[in-house]
């Protein structure tokens, strides 16, 4: 599956735990990655310098749904299902 057109959810709901450029310590979730461009695309897609965890996450049709909606809300309850205790 490919990434819809101006969605981006999955660069905004989930947190990140390591560096992205300019954004040293990560990004909380919820919080849209700094590197996340005006049309939604990674400005960083396929440099080394994105972190691992994005290369990792890929598109599927649970995930994404129909709409950057679901996508933000299945990837939000996904982030509380695996937070720490």
């Amino acid at each position: 599956m490919a990434c819809r057109p101006d969605c981006g959810a999955c660069c905004t709901a989930p947190s990140i735990t390591s560096a992205i450029p300019g954004m040293p310590q990560g990004k909380p979730a919820g919080v849209p990655c700094i590197q996340l461009a005006e049309d939604h695309r990674c400005r960083i897609f396929g440099q080394p310098e994105r972190p691992a965890f994005c290369g990792g996450l890929q598109p599927s049709e649970d995930m994404c749904g129909g709409s950057r909606e679901h996508a933000i809300r299945w990837l939000s309850e996904l982030e509380r299902a695996t937070a720490p205790i």
